[in-house]
């Protein structure tokens, strides 16, 4: 085999399995794991051609390792990019791509509509450094439009959004961004590349959190960035000066995800279609959010650029908060937790919990209500689910 000239022509599902793999003299059929922090050199000569980038290969595990290298290989060909970049959680790439590729006077423009703790990133850390951020309504491209300014260089979204399920236009919006010179940079945590590839529609750079549906068992903690080996220039020596990086067993437990996430996908979704029909008609729910709905207000262009709509929904219960809770409380087989992408399915209340560090009236404005309860819907028994969203109908009924 010659270089990785062997994948061209495969299927997605066939590079999660097979892409990335280097096999060592061993000959292991399964991805080794190389727990090392440090790789010996032959001769003082080889080690400085290495430190001074003249010869490829392993250097120092803070920015170099076998396995984490594979992950960022199969992972990259998934996405369809030249190359990708392994962090040690979502938000060390989001920290990452944001302190790789700006400096103090830029502008950020993005969606109202992402994870609270992003937005804690971009207002109150970035801020700190001289880099301004404007949000604006992630579906609206009238204000992406006029939020421009002459030293906007990145438009940051998520799609759908977290957590009400919005979609970006991710088209529209990459014409926009270079129009004006800038980038856009789309997080591909709810879909993965299972079922949305933004290059394919524009992006310059994809985001992940691995610690979700690429591992897709709740086990690890991981991020990822792919896109041009240019692009990822900046992002990748921050990493090695900055060290949020990804452990070479986490990358090897994201590896093993990657193998059955197309498989995974596929029921994430069967099952949130079917729950997400089953609440619309609960008297109990004033409004359910799921791109596969008719009621979804962005279902052609869901239908346009992702496979399938997704293993997130969410939905507002009458009542509020004290309802919402009650609601929660009465679950038995849903985990209360802030993850998702699990083969568990999981809810949260995000007002109290994912978004309680944004301001009340930020939270107004993206739509994140008192009785908004989101769900990543796992993958048991549909029927099972549906039992145990009763037993939380059931109490918030009691006072």
């Amino acid at each position: 085999m010659s270089g990785q000239d062997w994948q061209e022509g495969l299927r997605p599902e066939t590079l999660a399995i097979r892409a990335g793999i280097h096999r060592t003299a061993e000959q292991e059929h399964s991805e080794p794991i190389f727990p090392t922090s440090s790789f010996v050199f032959q001769s003082a000569e080889e080690a400085a051609a290495r430190f001074a980038g003249r010869s490829p290969g392993n250097i120092y595990a803070r920015f170099t390792n076998p396995t984490v290298r594979t992950f960022e290989e199969r992972l990259a060909a998934l996405e369809g990019a030249e190359a990708g970049l392994a962090t040690a959680s979502g938000m060390a790439a989001c920290l990452t791509t944001f302190m790789g590729l700006l400096q103090a006077g830029d502008h950020i423009i993005a969606s109202r509509s992402i994870f609270g703790t992003t937005v804690q990133l971009l207002s109150n850390i970035l801020g700190r450094f001289g880099v301004e951020t404007s949000f604006v309504a992630l579906a609206d491209p009238t204000a992406w439009a006029a939020a421009l300014r002459p030293n906007t260089r990145m438009l940051f979204l998520e799609t759908p959004s977290n957590p009400l399920t919005e979609i970006g236009d991710i088209r529209a919006l990459a014409d926009l961004a270079h129009g004006h010179g800038a980038w856009l940079v789309v997080d591909n945590c709810f879909c993965t590349p299972a079922l949305q590839r933004p290059l394919a529609l524009g992006a310059d750079l994809v985001l992940h959190s691995a610690t979700k549906y690429l591992d897709g068992q709740g086990r690890t903690l991981g991020g990822a960035i792919c896109g041009s080996a240019e692009m990822l220039t900046g992002p990748r020596s921050f990493v090695r000066t900055a060290g949020p990086s990804l452990s070479p067993f986490n990358a090897w437990v994201q590896l093993k995800g990657l193998e059955t996430l197309s498989l995974r996908m596929e029921r994430h979704c069967q099952n949130a279609q079917a729950l997400a029909e089953w609440l619309e008609a609960r008297p109990e729910v004033a409004r359910v959010y799921y791109p596969g709905l008719a009621s979804h207000p962005q279902r052609a262009l869901a239908a346009a650029q992702q496979r399938l709509p997704g293993g997130i929904l969410s939905f507002d219960v009458r009542g509020g908060q004290a309802a919402a809770w009650r609601f929660v409380n009465g679950l038995r087989l849903l985990s209360l937790t802030a993850n998702l992408g699990d083969t568990k399915s999981t809810v949260t209340h995000p007002a109290s919990t994912t978004h309680s560090r944004v301001s009340p009236e930020a939270r107004a404005a993206a739509g994140i209500g008192d009785g908004l309860l989101r769900i990543s819907v796992g993958l048991e028994h549909i029927d099972d689910l549906r039992d145990d969203l009763l037993r939380g109908f059931a109490a918030m009924a009691v006072p």
